[in-house]
């Protein structure tokens, strides 16, 4: 039996949205249309890929046939741009988005030659990790860490940047005049948080780390939201990457952190079972990158990672 990837395309946006009416307009057809494509499929394939009973889900084999399905309209678009000789598309989930994860792409893609590259926007590591495993995506870029049920079993990453974060304070705050400050320091101030506590991971871990119990957290209303905040309270503190560049009008200060450095850990991740034709060129180039702007550099008795992040230091 011959695959239409059409039909796939069908099932596919349709198990992405659960809802035929929205998937229809993803893919600019009628619902009548779509729901043809589906039921043609299922068909062709002897078996009911959605359960149709107050709304719609995923069947036993739907849910087998949808990461083998995301394959194979990855390999017709790459089939298609080896006949026509355009460049490859790699497609590029990232998330923590405050801290600007496309800088340390952008310093990588010179290396990497002619790349078409698709980024996207990824909530968070765990709703990245689900793309790569259904195969919404090629790579995924941020800070990984262990998920819980093993949930990222089947994927693989590289870490390729550990970056020093700086203390981030408003001119009001008691240590605002300091030239560094060690992370003890902070004890007595509030750490804001750019997002929910328990969706962050390493600002979880560091205040845990250096017994920083004040704390406010919050939905993720963007940096000025934050730089708000931060402004008007003298007691306030967050962190960020210190080559990330704040807004000139916000009036913060930025402090470096010191005995120890705290580094936040940038990694790819990609699923090993599926892995992109490029992905050996885009990794020697992140490390080319690395290499000429020192970005691994890591000394214990200096430095502070998150004991989930050492295991990484041997992968390069």
């Amino acid at each position: 039996m011959d695959l239409d990837l059409v039909l796939v395309r069908a099932f596919v946006a349709t198990a992405g949205t659960l809802h035929f009416g929205r998937a229809a307009e993803e893919l600019n057809t009628s619902q009548q249309a779509l729901s043809k494509r589906v039921a043609r499929l299922e068909e062709l394939l002897g078996v009911r890929l959605f359960e149709r009973r107050g709304g719609i889900r995923l069947s036993e084999a739907g849910e087998r046939f949808l990461p083998a399905a995301c394959e194979a309209l990855v390999a017709g678009e790459r089939a298609i741009a080896a006949a026509t000789g355009a460049a490859p598309v790699v497609r590029i989930d990232t998330w923590g988005h405050l801290y600007a994860p496309m800088r340390t792409v952008a310093d990588a893609v010179p290396a990497l030659g002619a790349v078409r590259w698709e980024p996207g926007p990824g909530r968070d590591w765990p709703s990245v990790a689900g793309a790569l495993l259904r195969g919404d995506t090629d790579l995924g870029f941020g800070r990984v860490h262990p998920l819980p049920d093993g949930r990222d079993a089947g994927l693989t990453q590289r870490l390729v940047r550990l970056e020093p974060v700086d203390v981030v304070v408003s001119p009001s705050h008691p240590l605002a005049d300091a030239d560094a400050l060690r992370p003890a320091e902070l004890r007595d101030s509030v750490l804001w948080c750019p997002a929910e506590l328990n969706r962050l991971d390493f600002l979880r871990r560091f205040a845990d780390e250096f017994r920083i119990t004040r704390r406010h957290d919050g939905p993720n209303l963007g940096l000025d939201h934050l730089i708000q905040h931060l402004c008007t309270d003298p007691e306030g503190f967050t962190v960020f990457p210190a080559d990330m560049p704040l807004p000139d009008h916000a009036g913060l200060r930025c402090i470096p952190l010191v005995e120890p450095t705290p580094l936040y850990a940038w990694s790819l991740a990609w699923r090993e079972s599926s892995r992109h034709p490029l992905l050996g060129t885009l990794l020697r180039g992140f490390t080319e990158a690395g290499r000429s702007r020192r970005w691994l550099e890591f000394n214990p008795q200096r430095d502070w990672l998150p004991d989930t992040d050492h295991p990484k230091l041997a992968v390069r």
